[in-house]
Order: structure tokens, then C-alpha cells, then sequence
């Protein structure tokens, strides 16, 4: 005679407070935290709690650093929609000029190679090189822009609105409530910049865990920058493993901050052999994933510009 699997399965299934079986009029539901073990109803969740907490709560670290040290596929602002190249990192240094452009009218992030390319063709330097719209002449135009593309819950244009006024109207608090909403539909750069605003007190109340929280996420999304100040916060807790972790995921984004970290790392032995070979290559693999003909024009005819 066969036994059903799944009807095993079930059976072996039990409410990790009361002992009650699962069956078809009894659905137990995970813990949310941990995923170990079951419930069949709130107030068993909750007497079970005392005896449950410390196990949940190593668990539930286990799940997250999984999450958190894992390698994304890409950084976290992607391809650019016209070449299909990896955006190029932004170093954010003052001095360091931008290598990507975002247009108020679609929002779309264009590398800078696409965008001098477009410029030097006749009767096209006016117009946005992905959805051909005029390219505003004033502020009031590009906010009237940018509110349509947030009508549509476009995640880029809240965060934009939010820098501008952050930097432009030192409306903190405003900026935050965009910041939020952008960071609510997924975008690391608005986690990005949540984080900078909870540690610096600015248009939120100071707070370490709140600065963390969006770190991670931002990081857990591919934001370089993110990753990198992870792990100098890891660095400075003396949590050396855990700084070089996030290190080597970052440096195989091509961050060039990382990569030199883990080299004087390195040096002082604080990095295997392997571990900064194996970093080093997926850096250098990185960098060239993200060059072009058009980007090195770009590039070069910023230098001359200058």
C-alpha cells in the first residue's frame, strides 16, 4: 500500500505551542521571523514567545545575513536603456563628475556615452535622447516633469524630487517623505539617502538602527556606496569577516573604493591571497562590462572641456 507524501507531510506538521496537527480545517502559519516553526493561531504564537524568542532571534540573523551577503546580479542603477551597458558607478566625490544623466521627462538613467553621442548629431542636443522630449529651460519645468512621472509612482522621479529639495530648499522633512514613498517601490538610492538623513538627524530624529536598516536594504539591492559604508561601519565594530564580506561584494561591482580597501587589507593580512585575487578579477571584469567607445568620447571630451 503507498502513502501519500504530501499527505505525510502534513500529518508531521504541528503547532509548535498547542501540538495540534495541520488538517483541512487547521492551517498553520510560519513564523514570520524565522520560518522554523508553526502555529496555529496567534495567541499559541504568543505563548510560545517566551520559550521560542532566543532561537527565533539567531535564526532570523541567519536568514538575513543570507540576504544581506548575497552577490546581486547587478548595481543598482542597471543598464543604460540605450546601449544596454552597465550604468557606470558613481564615485559621489565633489570633484568627480557624474557619469549618468537623468532627464526629468522619463527619468530613465542615461550613461554619459549615449548622451554625447546624441548631442553630436544635427538638431538633436535639445531633446532627451531616449523619449525625444524638448529638455527643459527652468527649475519650474523640470518639477512639473518630475510631479508627472511621481503621479505615475516612478520611483526615480521621487527620489530626484527629493534631492532637490534636500539640496536646493533645505526642506528636510520633505525631501524624507519622497525619499520614503521612492523607497517603499524598491529604489536603493532613496534607501541610500534615508540612511544619510537618519544618521545625520536631518528632517528625522537621529537613529543608528533606522541608518543600518536602510543601508541593507540599499545594499542588499546593489547600491556600491551603500555596501562600502557597511563595512566601514562592520570595520569599526571591530566585525573584521563581515566588513571584508561586504567589501568583496561591492568590489565586484566595480567600486574602486573597495577594491583599494581590500588591497591595504591585504597588505596587512587581513585578506587571503585567494579571496583578493578572486576580487581583484571580478573588479577588473566589472570595469570593462562597463566601457565603450562612446563613454571613453564622453570622457575625453570632458577632460578637454575642463
Amino acid at each position: 500500500m503507498m502513502i501519500s507524501t504530501t499527505a505525510t507531510d502534513e500529518a508531521d506538521e504541528i503547532c509548535a505551542s498547542c501540538g495540534i496537527p495541520a488538517g483541512d480545517d487547521i492551517k498553520l502559519k510560519n513564523c514570520n521571523a524565522c520560518k522554523l516553526v508553526k502555529y496555529c493561531g496567534v495567541e499559541c504564537q504568543r505563548n510560545h514567545r517566551s520559550q521560542h524568542k532566543r532561537a527565533c532571534k539567531k535564526r532570523a540573523a541567519e536568514l538575513r545575513d543570507e540576504l544581506l551577503f548575497r552577490q546581486p546580479e547587478s548595481a543598482h542603477e542597471g543598464d543604460c536603456p540605450i546601449c544596454f551597458i552597465p550604468i557606470p558607478l558613481d564615485s559621489h566625490l565633489p570633484l568627480d563628475p557624474k557619469k549618468s544623466t537623468i532627464n526629468s521627462c522619463c527619468c530613465k538613467i542615461i550613461c554619459d556615452g549615449c548622451y554625447y553621442a546624441w548631442t553630436l548629431i544635427e538638431n538633436t542636443k535639445e531633446t532627451c535622447p531616449f523619449c525625444r522630449t524638448s529638455v527643459p529651460e527652468t527649475q519650474a519645468e523640470v518639477d512639473r516633469n518630475y510631479m508627472k512621472r511621481i503621479e505615475a509612482n516612478d520611483p526615480v522621479a521621487m527620489r530626484q524630487m527629493g534631492a532637490h529639495l534636500c539640496a536646493n530648499e533645505g526642506d528636510y522633512s520633505a525631501a524624507v517623505e519622497y525619499w520614503t514613498k521612492a523607497a517603499k517601490l524598491g529604489d536603493a538610492e532613496a534607501h541610500n539617502q534615508l540612511a544619510t538623513m537618519y544618521r545625520k538627524g536631518k528632517g528625522v530624529e537621529k537613529d543608528e538602527k533606522m541608518k543600518i536598516y536602510h543601508l541593507e536594504k540599499a545594499a542588499i539591492a546593489g547600491h556600491h556606496l551603500a555596501r562600502y559604508n557597511l563595512a566601514m561601519h562592520e570595520g569599526g565594530n571591530g566585525r573584521y569577516e563581515r566588513a571584508v564580506k561586504h567589501l568583496i561584494i561591492s568590489a565586484n561591482l566595480g567600486h574602486d573604493g573597495s577594491i583599494q580597501k581590500l588591497k591595504e587589507s591585504y597588505t596587512d593580512g587581513d585578506v587571503s591571497k585567494e579571496d583578493f585575487a578572486a576580487a581583484l578579477r571580478a573588479y577588473q571584469a566589472a570595469m570593462v562590462a562597463m566601457k565603450s567607445p562612446q563613454r571613453e568620447a564622453a570622457e575625453a571630451a570632458e577632460v578637454a572641456s575642463r
